[in-house]
């Protein structure tokens, strides 16, 4: 009996080894590269680019090109899209290589890079996605970022045109999509006007005495730490879904600053 009391326990030990040694010694993820596109919703400063990339784990080199003021049409005239082309032809260097697409907010009229949004638009976004492919590397397509304008108790989502086209792009080529539009609007609602106007890059500024609204970069659109964390989490959040390879890229505990509390103006 204690002959058999000691062997039972070995075979546990050895089993609890066994499990110790596999989580110490998993295999390490091979190096993929995740690159950003868009515009200033996404570019580094006043987007959730930033807070999305450093969300990943060590292994993935995340790089933002998002640019404020760009257009699905723009960002390729200007030879934006040239530079990442150059990045998806470094096929030694990476297991994989992902780019994310946002456009939107300056694809709309009156916007000084405005496109169609029935034909150009949508066709801009479908041969982002084809580039991408043609150059071994794998699109996911991003509806915008919603702003943040309310119309009484109400989110006035004008951007959800153009996640629509998005998404309708996407299903003509096959790729992924990931709807940032129609999430964000909906956590927006959720959350109000007052508390969704802590998300933005600057507090609004209080009146000033002759009842004008002195100068601030606040505005509907743009975010601050904690609006670039919110959506940041919220993308990452779709992009394992969407695309589950990448999954484990994604670290569990993000390498993120506690957001700052916004100063007091005097």
């Amino acid at each position: 009996m204690r002959r058999r009391l000691s062997l039972l326990a070995a075979c546990a030990a050895g089993a609890a080894l066994g499990t110790v040694v596999h989580t110490v010694h998993a295999a390490p993820l091979p190096p993929i590269r995740v690159i950003l596109v868009g515009d200033s919703t996404v570019a580094p400063g006043n987007g959730y680019g930033d807070a999305l990339c450093a969300r990943f784990v060590p292994e993935v080199a995340c790089v933002n090109l998002g640019a404020n003021g760009r257009s699905s049409k723009s960002f390729r005239t200007e030879g934006r899209w040239d530079k990442v082309q150059e990045l998806l032809r470094e096929t030694g260097r990476f297991h994989a290589q992902y780019v994310l697409v946002q456009f939107g907010h300056n694809d709309q009229p009156g916007k000084r890079h405005a496109t169609d949004l029935v034909t150009e638009f949508p066709a801009n976004m479908a041969r982002y996605a084809r580039d991408v492919r043609a150059l071994g590397g794998v699109p996911v397509l991003v509806t915008p970022l919603t702003r943040r304008t309310f119309k009484g108790p109400y989110l006035r989502d004008t951007l959800a045109p153009w996640g629509a086209a998005t998404r309708r792009a996407a299903a003509a080529e096959n790729v992924a999509v990931l709807d940032l539009n129609a999430r964000s609007a909906a956590a927006v609602q959720a959350m109000g006007q007052a508390e969704a106007d802590t998300l933005a890059e600057e507090p609004a500024p209080p009146p000033a005495p002759d009842g004008k609204q002195g100068k601030s970069k606040f505005d509907w659109t743009h975010l601050g730490p904690k609006g670039a964390a919110l959506f940041g989490a919220m993308v990452a959040g779709e992009l394992a879904q969407a695309v589950p390879a990448i999954a484990p890229y994604l670290a569990s505990q993000p390498d993120i600053a506690p957001a700052p509390q916004p100063k007091q103006r005097q």
